[in-house]
């Protein structure tokens, strides 16, 4: 448990943006795998396993509060669809470069946390979880063309939200 509690969290709290349920969640993830010790205790996939569970439960947990959220494509129909690749950041060559590395990710991971579950959970899912576009539209039960929409807008949400965050930042200095 200890090896992957941090994993496990993580996942549980990106696609929530809720820490008490994050937790609980991730509490019920390992009562699942506690019931499947034997064999999870050598198995070399236990962590693929885990976070595997943890983001079908967290997707299960939103989507039986779905009618308290709708989601952000629905509220506003119109515009367009963009393919655009994961920005990748290049290995840093200093403790500076790392440092400042480490700022940035924590930067988009609070932004991360302030968008509506509609954008969010797709962002996350195929930024961070590595899913398809099928895959999402499978697992959130809505279409190829709504996620498509839902990630374009979240990725535009955010880059909001980190210029508007970053341009605070630069004030303040």
């Amino acid at each position: 448990m200890r090896n992957y509690q941090n994993m496990v969290f993580s996942t549980a709290m990106r696609l929530v943006a809720n820490q008490a349920e994050a937790e609980d969640i991730a509490q019920e993830v390992f009562l699942k795998a506690y019931v499947r010790f034997d064999d999870l205790r050598d198995s070399p996939t236990a962590g693929g396993w885990l976070r595997t569970v943890a983001t079908n439960m967290s997707l299960n947990h939103l989507s039986r509060y779905r009618s308290r959220w709708s989601f952000f494509s629905e509220l506003f129909s119109g515009g367009g669809e963009e393919d655009e690749k994961e920005p990748e950041f290049e290995a840093p060559e200093s403790i500076e470069e790392e440092l400042a590395n480490d700022d940035r990710r924590t930067l988009v991971e609070q932004a991360l946390q302030k968008l509506p579950p509609a954008q969010r959970v797709p962002l996350v899912l195929y930024h961070l979880e590595d899913l398809s576009y099928e895959e999402i539209a499978t697992k959130l039960r809505v279409s190829l063309g709504k996620v498509k929409i839902d990630i374009f807008r979240g990725r535009e949400a955010l880059r909001k939200k980190l210029r508007s965050r970053i341009g605070e930042e630069t004030r303040a200095a």
